[in-house]
């Protein structure tokens, strides 16, 4: 597999990233039994022996369990690491975390961001995360608290690079405005039917017009379709059976509204991996004025085509 830089970052890796939420083979940790992470590592090792160098993580996948699997993949064969690229985000919170009655809910703050970051450097067993996003935007973030976290990782040497996940453009332009170093990535889900993440929704202040956001990114490419599984129970983490929704689910009208309703799973990325399902294309937006080449990346999310 050839390899493209991410924009105007010195990081290069495949133009096809490998997405690492399913390789736990499930989102409950305490159902991941021996035989579930012996598959897991297969995927892993699978999908970097075709040729992939970009490995797509969060904290949320698993509760930690799919980074402390991959972790375990790198300690087996730590050549490895210095060969791929790691991404990792964080900024979900889940029921009852920290406080019983603490709610889901996204949570952007400095102390959080810099917690979670370290969290996953020792699941994953790494000195460094190569690229680290914020998982979904926050509508009562703030930009300069994420700024002062972004600083104090990359000047601690544990993160390299910074980016977003599922941002839209004003959201994206807000953000960098207070940052310092350049946000390399917005991880977006987008297909044919639906190009929201180009735009604002209506009333939004880029709302008609794309605005600079980052280079390509690939999104989860395979979802553990190399030696992989749609899960125990052949559903999707809400509990639909895969093919419902063909990948769409993450960008739901219910999605997009300010109230930062989360439901259980967080995050259904639509991931689908029944037969007759159809891909779902993730891209992000290179900067304006730049060459095409190496920017554009697709999620071909598993899905198993007849």
């Amino acid at each position: 597999m050839k390899t493209v830089l991410l924009g105007n970052s010195s990081l290069a890796c495949s133009p096809l990233a490998y997405g690492c939420w399913r390789i736990a083979g499930t989102w409950n940790p305490a159902e991941v039994k021996p035989e579930a992470q012996a598959s897991g590592r297969r995927a892993v090792l699978a999908a970097y022996e075709a040729g992939y160098t970009l490995f797509d993580h969060a904290d949320i996948y698993c509760e930690g369990m799919a980074e402390t699997i991959f972790g375990r993949v790198l300690k087996e064969e730590p050549a490895m690491r210095d060969r791929i690229l790691i991404a990792t985000k964080c900024g979900i919170r889940k029921l009852g975390e920290p406080k019983p009655d603490s709610p889901y809910r996204y949570d952007f703050s400095g102390e959080h961001i810099v917690s979670s970051c370290e969290q996953s450097l020792r699941r994953l067993g790494v000195e460094r995360i190569d690229i680290y996003q914020l998982h979904r935007p926050d509508y009562l973030m703030n930009p300069e608290e994420i700024a002062a976290a972004f600083g104090r990782l990359k000047r601690s040497g544990k993160v390299r690079e910074f980016g977003v996940s599922n941002f839209r453009p004003s959201q994206l332009a807000a953000l960098q405005k207070a940052c310092p170093m350049r946000l390399i990535v917005n991880q977006v889900e987008i297909s044919l039917a639906n190009l929201a993440a180009f735009e604002d929704p209506p009333g939004g202040r880029a709302t008609g017009r794309r605005r600079k956001a980052s280079a390509a990114f690939a999104a989860r490419v395979s979802d553990h379709a190399i030696g992989g599984h749609a899960g125990p129970s052949g559903k999707s983490p809400r509990g639909e059976p895969h093919g419902a929704g063909a990948g769409l689910a993450d960008e739901t009208p219910q999605r997009n509204r300010a109230d930062c309703r989360l439901d259980q799973s967080c995050e259904n990325q639509g991931g689908v991996q029944g037969r007759g399902t159809r891909p779902v294309a993730r891209r992000l937006v290179s900067p304006a004025g730049s060459s095409a080449r190496g920017k554009i990346a697709v999620k071909a999310n598993a899905a198993l085509m007849d």
